[in-house]
């Protein structure tokens, strides 16, 4: 990509603005007309979302796309559907033991709902803050307890697929150990044995960085650094590392560029949230700089490749390895085109790597480093910049997406190919519109001087 270093983030605030009068709309539109006994919203078809029976992992983006709505608008009425269908409808994500997406689901709501509080943005009420935080306690208690223990003695996350699969989306659903560990959580073990949270956290972390990312350092033919396998395949009788994985991308050995995503994202939050933990906390792990390096080593890594192998105006196509981009010819020396006949783009994948390239610019830049803050920070304004903008942005009236030219699941065919098109193009998906929303919140409150947008 071509990385604009002219541009300032102020230059932003009109683009948010009208985003989020669009927001509005798109979210009302939905809160109207949804039947909750059809499921979870997860993409749009034609415009219209509809569910796909997988895992309910977007539900939490639902309704959390409602409280940062109220967040950036002060438009109580979102807040009413945030706080109110979270009540209603969150409590089964809290206690799902068949999944890994605690942190998506539960931090978007429960979460962002304690962090409102926490800023005295809403009323402050004890019993309220009890219940938010209660939810979160068992929410990363039952995340850290899909663990699977591999040769070395440490271990990971497991995904959904199984105890022998490891994902890279969890890495950025992390934060919900995160939280939990703050608030003083553990998981009760056989025996009364209480597990620490921030120990799976850091386990998970390294085990990903370790397998899921590769580094240029000769582990197999396909070794360039950077690269992201979505998952890695686990012997669960012995504890070894058997094979690279995908479930969504082309391949095991190309980069599906959501899971490259959700990498860089997951890393740079994890290290602004390590920046606030004590020397007691870190003691165990040999101190701040030892328990941090293979996270600054991983997002560095994949920042710099999702530069690299992505369009010029920061909008990745959705495997950096899919066979048509040969069709395309020099694709990265040019805008990525959505409405082109042979590979869709992926602007879902956009949206959650800016908000990483911006949180790992702000973190160097905070570590003195301006060179390497500054070229992330820039890279991540100008992922913005394209998304905030048409033909991202969805202006129509009668499309309940935000965010266009998300796509779900390539391999398996999920995504809505237009009449006159050949690839899937022009459709939403519920993960892509609230990370466009929680992009925007994140620069809407640095423009106005407001507190810095965390989980934690």
């Amino acid at each position: 990509m071509q990385i604009n270093h002219s541009l300032q983030i102020q230059d932003l605030k009109p683009q948010i603005e009208r985003l989020f009068e669009y927001s509005g709309q798109k979210i009302l539109a939905i809160e109207n007309t949804w039947q909750p006994e059809k499921g979870t919203p997860v993409f749009t078809v034609a415009g219209k979302y509809t569910t796909r029976g997988w895992t309910e992992w977007t539900q939490g983006f639902q309704f959390g796309s409602a409280i940062l709505q109220f967040d950036a608008t002060g438009d109580e009425q979102f807040l009413d559907i945030g706080r109110k269908n979270t009540i209603e409808k969150m409590a089964p994500h809290v206690t799902h033991i068949g999944v890994h997406d605690h942190g998506f689901n539960n931090v978007s709501t429960y979460g962002n709902l304690r962090r409102l509080m926490r800023e005295e943005a809403i009323p402050s009420d004890d019993n309220e803050m009890h219940f938010y935080e209660i939810a979160l306690k068992a929410s990363a208690a039952v995340q850290a307890s899909r663990w699977t223990k591999i040769n070395d003695g440490t271990g990971y996350i497991a995904s959904f697929n199984g105890p022998h699969s490891l994902f890279s989306d969890t890495i950025r659903s992390l934060r919900v150990l995160a939280v939990g560990h703050t608030l003083g959580a553990v998981l009760m073990g056989e025996g009364d044995v209480a597990i620490n949270l921030l120990d799976r956290l850091v386990q998970h972390s390294q085990t990903t960085a370790r397998y899921n990312v590769y580094y240029g350092e000769g582990r197999d033919a396909f070794d360039i650094r950077g690269r992201v396998v979505h998952e890695s395949i686990f012997n669960t009788n012995d504890g070894n590392f058997r094979c690279p994985s995908t479930q969504q991308g082309y391949s095991p050995f190309t980069t599906w560029t959501r899971g490259l995503a959700w990498i860089i994202a997951g890393y740079a939050e994890q290290l602004e949230f390590f920046d606030t933990l004590s020397e007691i906390d870190l003691e165990p792990y040999g101190g701040y700089a030892e328990v941090t390096a293979h996270m600054r080593k991983a997002a560095e890594a994949t920042a710099d490749f999702f530069v690299e192998n992505t369009a010029q105006d920061g909008i990745p196509y959705w495997d950096t390895g899919a066979p048509g981009l040969v069709e395309l010819g020099d694709f990265l020396a040019a805008p990525a085109d959505p409405y082109n006949d042979y590979e869709p783009v992926d602007s879902s994948a956009a949206a959650i790597a800016a908000q990483g390239l911006i949180r790992l610019g702000n973190y160097y830049k905070k570590h003195n480093d301006s060179k390497s803050g500054n070229s992330y920070y820039q890279a991540g304004l100008t992922v913005a910049n394209t998304l905030f903008a048409e033909p991202y942005l969805s202006t129509s009236d009668t499309h309940q997406g935000l965010l266009l030219h998300s796509v779900y699941h390539r391999p398996n065919g999920w995504d809505y190919v237009p009449e006159d098109s050949k690839i899937p193009s022009g459709e939403a998906s519920m993960w892509g519109d609230y990370h466009a929303r929680e992009l925007a919140l994140l620069l809407l409150r640095e423009i106005e001087g407001k507190p810095y947008l965390t989980f934690f």
